[in-house]
C-alpha cells in the first residue's frame, strides 16, 4: 500500500507519460553521444556559474571553467555594479586572460583592470580593451574592435547564469519556468554562510543526477547513517516521495523526513544528539522571515506536514534543494568527459551567532560530506559495469521516475541539434 497519495493514473511514471518499459544507459557511457551533449546541451542552455554574494564589490570577479561547454569565462562586477561575464581569451594571440600559478585552476578576487600576463594586454571591467602594449608597432589596430568576448549573463535570486550561445533569445527565467517563479521570494540572500565541497567523480554527469533525483536508495546505500534500530525500520518501512513534478526540461521531487528534531533522540546517533543536529540541519531553525507555512508555494508543494525537503533540477546540471529547518544545498555537475564530471556541493546557511551554532552546521555538512562519498564511489562502480555492456535494459520503479526523464530530455536535446527544424519553403 502506498504510503502517499499518487496521480489518478496509479503512478507518477504513468501520470507524466514518459514510459514504463526498461530503459538503456547507452548515452552514458557512449564517447559520441557525449561530444554531441557537449553542443547540444552545454552550449545552448543557461548554465549557473555562481551566486552574487561572490562578487561583493564593483571589481570582483570569479572564473568559471566549462570544460563540456569548451569554454572558461570570466564573471565580474563592472563599475556601474552590473554583473557580466566573458570569454576568459586575451584578443591579441589567444592566451587565457585571467588565472593564477596554474591555468587550468579557477580563481577569483578584485582587480581595476584585467592584464594579460603574455604581453600585457589590458581590458576595463566592462571588457573594453584599455591598453595595447609597443601599440605603434601594430598596424593601425582599432582598440573598439578588440574588446572581451561578451557572454549572456542574468541573474535569478542572486544565482548568476550565463548561456554561451550567441543566438539564444530564451530569456533565463523563461528557461528556469514554473518551478523558478514558483520559489522566488525565498531568502537566498540571508543565507551566506557556505561550506563547499568538491571532488572528481569517475563517473557520467547523468548518473550523479540520478542517484540525487531518487531516495528509493537512501534505505539501503545510507542505512550506515543511523542507528541499527532505525536502520531496519527505515529499511523495511521503503521510500516513497510526498510528489514529483516535470516541467519542460526541469523536475523536482518533494520529500518527507529531513525534520529536525527527530521525534526520539534515540532514533539518530550521539554526536547528533550532542550537537542537536545532523544531516537534515541544525534542530533548530533560524529565522529566515519566513514560516514554513508561508514558503513560496512551489517549496512543499503539497503542504504535507511531514515535509522535509524539495529537490530541483534544473536541466541540464544545477540541482536546488531546500530543507524544512531553513538551509540550502545546491549540487552542479560538470562533464569533463563522456565517463568523469567534477561534483561541486554548497551548503548555505544563516551565519551562526556563536560557536556552537557554528558546530552544528559543520555537523550537517560533514554529514552530508559522508553521503555524497558514498554515493560518489557507488556511482564510480556504475560506470565501470555499464561500460562493460554486459547488460543493456534496466527496469526502473516510480520512485526513479525523475531518471527517466532527465536521460529522455538529454536525448530530446541532442537530436534537436542533430536534425534542426528545416526553414518553411518560400512562397
Amino acid at each position: 500500500m502506498a504510503h502517499f497519495p499518487k496521480p489518478a493514473e496509479g503512478s507518477w511514471t504513468e501520470h507524466f507519460k514518459i514510459g514504463t518499459e526498461p530503459v538503456s544507459y547507452a548515452d552514458s557511457i557512449s564517447p559520441e553521444f557525449y561530444e554531441l551533449e557537449r553542443d547540444a546541451i552545454f552550449r545552448r542552455t543557461w548554465l549557473n556559474v555562481g551566486r552574487v554574494e561572490q562578487l561583493p564589490r564593483k571589481g570582483s570577479y570569479f572564473t568559471k571553467e566549462l570544460d563540456a561547454a569548451r569554454a572558461s569565462v570570466v564573471v565580474v562586477r563592472g563599475t556601474d555594479g552590473e554583473v557580466r561575464a566573458f570569454h576568459n581569451v586575451c584578443r591579441h594571440r589567444g592566451n587565457k586572460l585571467v588565472w593564477d600559478d596554474y591555468p587550468r585552476e579557477e580563481t577569483k578576487g578584485t582587480c581595476r583592470a584585467f592584464t594579460c600576463k603574455y604581453h600585457a594586454w589590458r581590458y576595463d571591467l566592462e571588457g573594453k580593451l584599455a591598453f595595447v602594449q609597443q601599440e605603434s608597432e601594430f598596424f593601425d589596430v582599432d582598440k573598439s574592435k578588440y574588446g572581451l568576448l561578451p557572454v549572456q549573463t542574468d541573474v535569478w535570486e542572486g544565482f548568476v547564469f550565463v548561456n554561451l550561445d550567441p543566438d539564444n533569445t530564451t530569456p533565463l527565467r523563461d528557461y528556469l519556468g514554473r518551478f523558478a517563479h514558483g520559489i522566488e521570494g525565498y531568502p537566498f540572500h540571508k543565507l551566506t554562510q557556505v561550506h563547499k565541497y568538491r571532488a572528481e567523480i569517475g563517473s557520467n554527469w547523468k548518473l550523479f543526477i540520478d542517484a540525487f533525483a531518487e531516495f528509493y536508495h537512501a534505505p539501503i546505500l545510507h542505512a550506515g547513517q543511523y542507528v541499527a534500530e532505525e536502520a531496519a525500520k527505515i529499511k523495511k518501512y521503503g521510500y516513497e516521495a510526498l510528489s514529483y513534478d516535470i516541467d519542460g526540461p526541469h523536475s523536482m521531487v518533494s520529500s518527507w523526513g529531513g525534520i529536525a528534531p527527530p521525534k526520539e533522540r534515540a532514533m539518530v546517533k550521539p554526536v547528533e544528539r550532542a550537537l542537536r543536529s545532523g544531516l537534515f540541519g541544525p534542530w533548530e531553525a533560524p529565522d529566515i522571515g519566513l514560516t514554513t507555512e508561508q514558503l513560496p508555494p512551489a517549496v512543499n508543494p503539497t503542504r504535507s506536514k511531514v515535509w522535509g525537503m524539495d529537490s530541483f533540477v534544473f536541466f541540464p546540471n544545477f540541482m536546488l534543494l531546500v530543507w524544512r529547518p531553513n538551509w540550502v544545498l545546491t549540487y552542479h555537475y560538470w562533464p569533463t568527459s563522456y565517463n568523469t564530471h567534477i561534483f561541486e556541493g554548497t551548503c548555505y546557511f544563516v551565519p551562526p551567532k556563536n560557536a556552537f551554532q557554528r558546530l552544528q552546521q559543520e555537523l550537517a555538512v560533514v554529514s552530508f560530506k559522508e553521503y555524497g562519498l558514498q554515493d560518489g564511489n557507488t556511482l564510480e562502480a556504475t560506470q565501470t559495469m555499464l561500460e562493460t555492456r554486459t547488460v543493456d535494459e534496466f527496469p526502473l520503479c516510480d520512485q526513479e521516475v525523475l531518471l527517466r526523464h532527465l536521460h529522455a530530455t538529454a536525448q530530446q536535446f541532442v537530436r534537436a541539434y542533430e536534425q534542426p527544424v528545416a526553414p518553411a519553403p518560400a512562397s
